[in-house]
């Protein structure tokens, strides 16, 4: 369905068409993705942090600082998350022998558990752009980086 059907409205330009555009797809898919996260009792950034600290896991313990870098909302209070996220027992934290003001976070065996059962999560993201060719993905990763730069 086109933009202009879906909400109803018109634009100034093709510019500002575009931006409203790609302002709906992100919060309509983020939408979707948010309920599936919920059912497993996660926020999308905890949810990040446990990704990246999966990812990394056989690089050895990772800083908060190294978790903010790899955050997809910066402004994340990635402290505040892993306090969440220790809570519930998905993720270990230590303070660093060099550096004390540090804390060194892995993620536990509950947490790999958590994920290894989210596999519906990753099934979602996956065909997300299942509409599109894999050409056309690369060609939409392109046109995202140029508008970032």
């Amino acid at each position: 369905m086109q933009i202009e059907d879906e909400i109803k409205g018109r634009f100034r330009n093709e510019r500002h068409k575009g931006l409203i555009n790609l302002t709906f797809t992100v919060k309509q898919l983020s939408y979707n993705f948010l309920q599936t996260l919920k059912t497993h009792g996660l926020t999308e950034p905890q949810y990040n942090i446990l990704r990246v600290l999966r990812g990394f896991r056989t690089d050895g313990p990772s800083s908060i600082g190294f978790l903010k870098e790899r955050m997809l909302d910066k402004s994340s209070d990635v402290s505040r998350l892993v306090d969440k996220l220790f809570e519930k027992g998905m993720i270990d934290r230590k303070e660093n022998n060099i550096d004390r003001r540090q804390k060194d976070v892995v993620i536990t065996d509950k947490g790999l558990r958590l994920l290894d059962e989210m596999q519906d999560c990753e099934n979602q993201v996956d065909s997300i752009l299942h509409k599109l060719t894999n050409q056309e993905v690369i060609e939409l990763n392109r046109l995202l980086d140029k508008i970032r730069d």
